[in-house]
């Protein structure tokens, strides 16, 4: 599965995209996400300090309870803030 990370997660992990076999118990989207913050330091103060990330399978957004079976692509973003008033 290939796992891509936007804007500031990019930037703290150090890497656009990792491609990555999943153990067989990761099957939804917030054990993915508990599971990345177990990869690296870098990770986890990423994944952490972002608050609750967004996510993306396969360019649809997705919930935290989503299953991940049959997807290809993972996107991992910050909250997305409003522009000016």
């Amino acid at each position: 599965m290939k796992i891509v990370y936007f804007a500031s997660l990019r930037r703290q992990i150090g890497v656009a995209e990792e491609v990555i076999d999943l153990p067989g118990e990761i099957d939804r989207v917030d054990h993915l996400i508990d599971w990345l913050k177990q990869r690296s330091p870098a990770h986890r103060a990423a994944l952490d300090a972002c608050g609750r990330v967004m996510v993306a399978i396969d360019q649809d957004y997705a919930r935290y309870d989503q299953r991940l079976a049959g997807a290809a692509e993972v996107a991992l973003f910050p909250p997305v803030t409003g522009g000016t008033k």
